[in-house]
Order: structure tokens, then C-alpha cells, then sequence
């Protein structure tokens, strides 16, 4: 099968790799032409036989737009978009619906796995009409781990985005969870060997998790964690999901407190605890610190 990929950074390169050794043709395009397979977009779709299957792996947002937009005055009826960045899932629907003006179809997939994809398969979580997805499966079935799970067709258009969109919600609350439980651990005198605790919960424990390896890794490399700086950003995904909830009246008070918690970490010097360091000495007399 065939497939033009658009986006050939950390995740596309590896996904093209992916494909590629799944017996597929994958011509990839990016602004790098260092590792692009051709000069331009229009190059890219010359090269593909219709019906075309285009995946657009760049940011979401106005990158994401300018490149649908694009595509809409290059292909023809009967082909098919696909766009797998975290774009939100409202702007699927309004890409659905420019291009199926068009006679284009819109497919959207989430896609977890980062830079560990090509070694262990890509989890995707697909949303758009079944006639279209049925066209990509060859595609899904390269990218996915190997055996029964790793792939879903969540639903209609958006339901891809969406799902993704609450799967890094919930990986919000869980890395929250595992920082919070080091930070204590680290305090504490008893406990000697934090990095050997978390070891020792990769096996056996109700909280083992990929996630989990993932922080012994970082413990190996560093063991206190001395060399980073307490900042993390966020990729608008969490901001995105808390809006979700409240639009749908759906309490998410670990999800929506992981997100500030990452507020948080951007203030050297909180404005909030300013605050309540004055009123506690206010109401009790209780010590504050002053600035130098």
C-alpha cells in the first residue's frame, strides 16, 4: 500500500520506518530536506496513485491547518487525509467537512508512543466514517504493536483526537502521582535508596506501569534528579480535557490538579503563596520569609 506522510520529526521519521517495514511504500515530505523524499507537497501527491491516503504528522493548530488547507486544492475525490498530531477534536469536524466538500475523506488518529514507537508499535485510537478506515487498515495493522490490542476505531470523526486527548489526561494524573510519591520518599531520612524503591514496584505491584519504568530510567541516569530544573511544561491536551469535563459536567479533580500542579512548577516564586504566607502571619503571627 501506499501512503504520503507529512511531518518527519521524532514520531513521523519513525512512523515512515514503521510502515516501511511492513512491505509499504511510504513517500514522506518535510521542511527538513535533509530527510525529506521530496521537494514539496505537490511532488508528494504526484508520486502517489490514486486513490491517495495522505498523513499529516506536523503541530497541531496552524501548522495542521495550513497543510489540510493545502491538501484540499491538491487532491481529488476518493482520496483520504489523515491527521494524526494532537490536534483538538473540534478541529477534526471542521476539516471533515471542508474537504468532504471536496470528496475527501478525513480520518483521525491519535497516536501514543513517542520515540519508543518503532521498537514497540504505535497505540492508535482512530475516529471518522468506516468506509474510510477500512481503506487505512493495512496502515494501522504496520503501526500498532504486535498481538490483540493497541488499535481502536473509537467512533466518528473527532472520537480519535478526543480519546487521545483523555488518554494524556489521565497520564497527567499518573505522572503527578509517581512525582508527588518520590518527592516524599526523597524527604523522608528512613527511606535510603529511593530510585531501588521504585525498582522494587516494577514487579508485582498493583502500580507497576510503563510510566514507572520510564522513572527508574530517569533515576538510573540521575539518581536524585539534580541535573533538571522543577519547570514542565504542557502540550494543551490536559487544558483541553478540563475544559471537556466542565463542558460535559464530569468531575476530573486528579486530572485538573495535575494541570495546575504544572502551573505551579512555571512560578519561581508564587504570587498565590505570597499571599497566604501574609494572611497566616496576619490571623496566627506565623513567620514569613522575607526577600532579599
Amino acid at each position: 500500500m501506499q501512503l504520503g506522510l507529512i511531518g518527519l520529526g521524532k514520531m513521523g521519521g519513525n512512523m515512515r520506518e514503521r510502515i516501511r517495514r511492513a512491505g509499504h511504500t511510504v513517500i514522506g515530505y518535510d521542511r527538513n530536506p535533509e530527510v525529506s523524499d521530496v521537494k514539496s507537497l505537490a511532488e508528494l501527491v504526484e508520486k502517489l496513485d490514486a486513490p491517495r491516503h495522505v498523513w499529516v504528522m506536523v503541530p497541531a493548530g496552524t501548522a495542521t491547518q495550513t497543510v489540510v488547507d493545502e491538501l484540499g486544492d491538491l487532491l481529488e475525490p476518493g482520496d483520504t487525509v489523515i491527521d494524526g498530531g494532537n490536534s483538538r477534536w473540534t478541529d477534526d469536524e471542521k476539516h471533515a467537512a471542508a474537504l468532504g466538500i471536496k470528496g475527501i475523506g478525513f480520518v483521525d488518529a491519535g497516536v501514543s508512543g513517542g520515540v519508543w514507537g518503532l521498537q514497540n508499535g504505535y497505540a492508535l485510537m482512530v475516529g471518522g466514517d468506516k468506509e474510510h478506515v477500512d481503506r487505512l487498515q493495512p496502515i494501522f495493522d504496520a503501526l500498532k504493536p504486535e498481538g490483540p490490542y493497541g488499535y481502536v476505531h473509537a467512533g466518528r470523526v473527532g472520537a480519535g483526537h478526543f480519546s487521545k486527548m483523555v488518554h494524556n489526561g489521565i497520564e497527567y494524573a499518573m505522572m503527578q502521582a509517581y512525582a508527588e510519591g518520590w518527592e516524599l520518599l526523597e524527604k523522608v531520612h528512613s527511606v535510603e535508596n529511593v530510585r531501588e524503591v521504585f525498582r522494587s514496584w516494577q514487579e508485582g505491584t498493583v502500580i507497576r506501569s510503563w510510566l514507572l519504568d520510564l522513572a527508574v530510567n530517569a533515576l538510573d541516569e540521575d539518581e536524585h534528579l539534580q541535573k533538571l530544573r522543577g519547570y514542565a511544561e504542557d502540550s494543551g491536551e490536559g487544558r483541553w480535557t478540563v475544559e471537556a469535563a466542565i463542558d460535559n459536567a464530569v468531575p476530573l479533580p486528579a486530572i485538573t490538579a495535575s494541570l495546575f500542579a504544572r502551573f505551579a512548577s512555571r512560578q519561581d516564586d508564587s504570587p498565590q503563596m505570597k499571599m497566604i504566607a501574609a494572611l497566616r502571619n496576619q490571623f496566627g503571627g506565623h513567620a514569613v520569609e522575607k526577600k532579599d
